[in-house]
């Protein structure tokens, strides 16, 4: 069971952690300014990261080369033909209509939308590292048997983020852009658009179902606190599809409903995996604990 705290002293306050497989002596005790410091200490240590890997995007290209019969890949500085711009080319060819064409209206629209494209090459590469800074940054009020259960997220939530990217990339982007151009077509209207809109438009995609495929992901964590009894997901999964319908009906342009059931189904079906691998992990312990 977890057990917390606090307690006043010269210098502040000081928030304690124990578990009760923990003597006392061994008792976790951190001031809040020192809170402060380690999370200040984890973010700047992610962002350092994710500004390293969007340099290298921007800068560097992949050229291939043949050792031995097989193909390789090595880093090439080469700005105007880096990661993020080739990238680009693939997103533009793959996601938008024949007829609709990409324009720049402003000198440095080009540029800004390889640094949005670089960005989030950073972020999905860091999602190992910023996985394991939030687990470390919690792990000392949780109990070690958490800790265990912590340590088995890593893999998934970068499965799950990467899932996300390509479900929204090949289903849902793909259908919104025709959709909307085809308004456009009803109004013998020419179709043009500019780089950075078509970046934002398609990021905002990206990381918005990059980060909502990571449900099933906090669904664990949360239930790993003991905050939650792991039969309250399966209580209120009424609830939470209704949620999620309507999540589904807000974030979608066009009133057809059909894009609506593209993103609410596979969040549901996300957050009955959720609810499954929390109880499941609930029923091993309970075994463990009756054995013992």
């Amino acid at each position: 069971m977890l057990g917390s705290g606090s307690r006043g002293i010269g210098s502040g306050i000081v928030l304690y952690f124990s578990t009760t497989n923990q003597p006392m002596s061994m008792v976790v005790e951190m001031s809040i300014r020192e809170h402060l410091e380690e999370l200040r200490t984890r973010t700047l240590r992610v962002a350092v990261v994710i500004i390293v890997i969007t340099i290298f995007a921007m800068t560097f290209d992949l050229r291939p080369i043949q050792i031995g019969g097989i193909t390789l890949v090595y880093p090439y500085p080469d700005p105007l033909h880096n990661i993020s711009i080739r990238l680009t080319f693939f997103m533009q060819e793959s996601l938008l209509p024949e007829e609709v064409s990409l324009i720049q209206t402003a000198p440095g629209q080009a540029f800004f939308s390889q640094i949005y494209v670089s960005v989030l090459i950073g972020l999905t590469v860091a999602i190992p590292l910023i996985t394991r800074e939030i687990a470390a940054f919690i792990s000392p009020a949780i109990s070690s048997k958490t800790k265990i259960g912590l340590r088995n997220v890593f893999l998934p939530s970068v499965v799950l983020f990467i899932g996300g990217i390509a479900f929204s990339y090949i289903l849902l982007i793909p259908y919104v852009l025709n959709f909307l151009y085809n308004y456009g077509v009803a109004l013998n209207a020419a179709t043009f658009l500019t780089i950075d809109n078509f970046i934002s438009f398609v990021l905002q995609f990206f990381l918005g179902f990059g980060i909502a495929f990571q449900l099933p992901i906090a669904m664990y964590g949360i239930s790993l606190t003991g905050a939650i009894s792991p039969s309250f997901w399966r209580v209120n999964f009424r609830y939470a599809a209704l949620l999620l319908v309507i999540f589904g009906a807000l974030i979608t342009p066009d009133g057809s409903g059909v894009t609506m059931w593209f993103i609410a189904i596979p969040m549901v079906l996300l957050y009955l995996a959720g609810m499954l691998i929390v109880e499941r992990r609930a029923a091993r312990l309970a075994a463990l604990e009756t054995n013992t």
